[in-house]
């Protein structure tokens, strides 16, 4: 093992790495890839570690990103290598047909290293050395079809050979044909018979009485003896020349396979190690599934013995968890050189065993190649040996105790622990009288302390978490409860004792008060108090933590509101430069027109020599136009108003109708009616809203509220915060009619649009196109659209489409 050390040797089974693998092998798309997962080994080399999960890092990249990789069956063609490597052997047309699929797929995967190798470096570098005759896939594709047989023009004589046989069996059915009517006239075949094959001859079905007024050869009969399977006279010597041509058939085929078997004999090693490549690919890509199903990542590695990981969770808890949409509490861990060994206390069901094994469980996984479900930041070592001492080890068949096989353990770890060994040990010291119990695991507490091992232990002994409050390189870690509720919250808190609140939970559960007195006395003043101490700190931490998130709801509270201002500061600012942008165009339009007018109305004056009657009319023209403009001026103007009270206009709702939504501050436009439905304007958003829900209001009320009688409104309170938790960056439009579809799609890119979003999602499913068809040219039509494009095949595909906007 590479040197390293395991402990017990059904470690796998007892931290779980077994099932781990089943999973990996579900993966798997051959039994190549299968037989790696059955190869997996615990690992001390740092730089093959490195290797093994950059390259899963790699390609959990790859499963990612729109990279279309090789997919499909890989088949292990090692079997036919084998065969084909003898003389006198050769491979049959089925036998070529996985050879050539295989050997597609290593083309295939070495073209696609070849354009990432810069992007995928680790992957890139198995590709090395590997060596594909072109010439072997192009002589098999001209050979097999995509069926897997033999092509007719796979050499000319088997293409003359199978013409022949096609015209001579296109004349004996015709000839069976015509005999089987007359047959039928004569009353020899019954009315429903057919033509049919035996012995691979073609014949008729004739009623056995009539079998000898039938000239031919008899090749097989019915079950029940009441039909005679029988070939004609008149087509024996057709069929004969039929079976000729296809012996002849059968030898140029052996002879084609052959031929193509002795051009692949050559490069059999060359084949060998594109079949490993599949196997190796194969492999990696069942690691970096498992891991996206984790959600797991490759973690820092250090060539130290530490572990500091961050919301580190159970790989298998995790996925059974995920399918009842449960939540996994993860664990924040830390061990090092100072502080090496961790002594975990707490109620039992609390979760220390679960904890225990998560450590055992990663560690193992890391040293094996795999990403593991921690947190950014986090960092693994590497160890050399691993020791676990897990659950019952009673032997009935060396008549060994619980007791004594754990001490047997111990006994091991002793001989065999150095500083370089990670050692996991439940319930620490049970099984036999506690004084004497305690004492023994305290002294091998010691000894491992002292020998710098690394470790993990649990227990619910009061003198080791003594121990480890009073001695350099032991600590303490808690796994936390609520006394409250009197039940386990699964987080370990590492720097104080846990306790097993027995005399708690005694009293939640409604045992006597007179037995808990009692209890308390046996126990001694110093052990109660020393309980009980600890069950304060539980409480008032866990009251400090609820004020803590208390001020952190209202500190975020404050962001968001501090984030609302500024935005709503933000779009003041810009709406008022637009505002005066527009006043100034339109100013200048103004003037401009003015300009044109006058010297329109001076070259009339001047070109008709001062008529009077015309002269008058000009001036009439220009004065009409002066009033126009001071129109348009106050109608810019900011002039004050008096507050016009709400009232509801009576009658229902129109097109172009002015409306409040009710209990709200926000007015509007109606654009169109659709049933119950009205389409509205609220500034530069367009939205779908019910009848219901809207109030008319007069125009005096709408320009007082918006500022403007445009066909725009103005949201007053808008919450911009609320509008972002409630939008969504996946639209599922599945199921909805085209006609249905463009209001939807409006009022959800004009909230992307008023967001700020980069990116979006917009589920449409494949069916037959036409929702697909629909969301794409409307997107088209959009100015603010940078690009839209179908999802990766693996998630999703042509049935969704991503949009990014500018």
């Amino acid at each position: 093992m590479n040197g390293s050390m395991l402990y017990p040797a059904i470690i796998e089974e007892k931290i779980g790495f077994d099932r781990i693998k089943a999973l990996l092998k579900d993966h798997c798309e051959g039994d190549l890839g299968m037989s790696n997962v059955d190869k997996i080994r615990f690992s001390t080399q740092f730089d093959q570690i490195n290797n093994n999960v950059l390259q899963t890092d790699e390609f959990l990249k790859i499963l990612n990103s729109n990279d279309s990789f090789p997919a499909g069956e890989y088949f292990n063609i090692r079997k036919y290598l084998i065969k084909a490597s003898k003389i006198d052997a050769f491979l049959l047309e089925e036998e070529f047909h996985e050879f050539k699929l295989s050997l597609v797929k290593v083309e295939q995967i070495l073209k696609f290293f070849k354009r990432q190798a810069v992007t995928y470096p680790h992957l890139s570098l198995l590709t090395v050395g590997i060596y594909l005759n072109p010439q072997i896939n192009h002589e098999i594709e001209r050979v097999i079809d995509e069926r897997g047989k033999i092509r007719n023009n796979a050499s000319e004589l088997l293409l003359d050979i199978r013409n022949q046989l096609q015209k001579l069996e296109f004349k004996v059915r015709a000839r069976l044909e015509n005999l089987l009517k007359q047959f039928m006239v004569d009353g020899y075949s019954n009315d429903d018979a057919t033509i049919t094959i035996r012995n691979g001859r073609l014949v008729i079905p004739v009623r056995a009485e009539f079998k000898r007024s039938v000239g031919g050869f008899i090749h097989d009969e019915s079950s029940t003896g009441q039909t005679a399977f029988i070939e004609p006279s008149q087509v024996v010597e057709i069929n004969n020349d039929i079976r000729d041509l296809m012996y002849k058939e059968k030898r140029e085929i052996t002879r084609i396979l052959i031929n193509l078997t002795d051009l692949v004999r050559p490069e059999v090693n060359n084949l060998e190690k594109c079949n490993e490549l599949l196997g190796i690919i194969d492999f990696i890509r069942a690691k970096a599934r498992l891991a996206r199903d984790l959600n797991a990542i490759l973690p820092e590695l250090s060539h130290k013995t530490l572990i500091e990981w961050k919301e580190a969770r159970h790989p298998l808890l995790f996925l059974a968890h995920k399918k009842t949409e449960k939540e996994v509490v993860p664990l924040n861990i830390y061990l090092n050189r100072e502080t090496h060994i961790l002594v975990i206390s707490g109620p039992n069901a609390g979760g220390k065993s679960v904890c225990l094994q998560t450590v055992g469980l990663l560690q193992y996984m890391i040293q094996c190649g795999l990403l593991v479900p921690v947190a950014e930041g986090s960092t693994m070592g590497i160890f050399h040996q691993l020791f676990i001492d897990i659950g019952d080890e009673q032997s009935l068949e060396n008549d060994l105790s619980t007791y004594s096989s754990h001490l047997l353990n111990m006994k091991y770890f002793l001989q065999h622990a150095t500083a370089r060994t990670l050692i996991l040990i439940d319930e620490f010291g049970t099984g036999t009288e506690p004084q004497f119990g305690g004492a023994i695991a305290e002294a091998i507490l010691d000894d491992l302390r002292r020998q710098k091992v690394s470790g993990i232990i649990t227990t619910h002994y009061t003198n080791l978490k003594k121990y480890a409050e009073n001695h350099e390189g032991v600590i303490n870690g808690a796994m936390r409860f609520d006394i409250s509720r009197m039940e386990p919250l699964f987080v370990l808190e590492i720097g104080k004792p846990g306790s097993s609140f027995a005399l708690e939970i005694a009293g939640k559960i409604g045992l006597h008060q007179n037995i808990i007195e009692q209890a308390k006395k046996n126990i001694g003043s110093t052990h109660v108090k020393f309980e009980k101490l600890i069950a304060e700190l539980e409480e008032e931490k866990r009251e400090f933590e609820k004020q803590k998130r208390s001020l952190e709801s209202r500190e975020n509270q404050l962001k968001e509101l501090v984030g609302e201002y500024e935005s709503m500061k933000n779009y003041l600012e810009i709406r008022k430069d637009q505002m005066i942008s527009e006043a100034k165009a339109r100013a200048n339009e103004l003037i401009r027109q003015a300009n044109r007018e006058i010297e329109k109305t001076i070259r009339i004056i001047q070109e008709k020599k001062a008529d009077k009657e015309i002269t008058r009319k000009a001036r009439k023209e220009l004065k009409e136009f002066q009033d126009v403009m001071e129109i348009e001026t106050v109608k810019k103007m900011d002039i004050p108003r008096e507050k016009i009270p709400r009232e509801k206009i009576p009658g229902p709702v129109k097109k172009d109708d002015r409306v409040r939504l009710k209990d709200s501050n926000t007015y509007g436009i109606v654009l169109d009616i659709k049933g119950k439905s009205a389409q509205l304007a609220i500034g530069d958003l367009k939205t779908t809203i019910e009848l219901s829900r809207l109030v008319k209001v007069s125009s005096a009320e709408y320009k007082q509220e918006t500022g403007s009688d445009l066909r725009q409104g103005r949201g007053r309170g808008l919450d911009i915060s609320e509008k972002q938790k409630a939008f969504h960056t996946t639209l599922d439009v599945r199921g909805k009619r085209a006609e249905e579809l463009l209001p939807i799609l409006t009022n959800y890119m004009d909230d992307a649009l008023l967001l700020g979003m980069k990116e979006l999602r917009i589920l449409h499913g494949k069916g037959d196109g036409i929702l697909r068809e629909v969301v794409r040219n409307y997107l088209r039509g959009l100015s603010y659209i940078d690009s839209h494009r179908d999802e990766h095949a693996d998630m999703g595909g042509a049935g969704i489409t991503i949009v990014t906007l500018k």
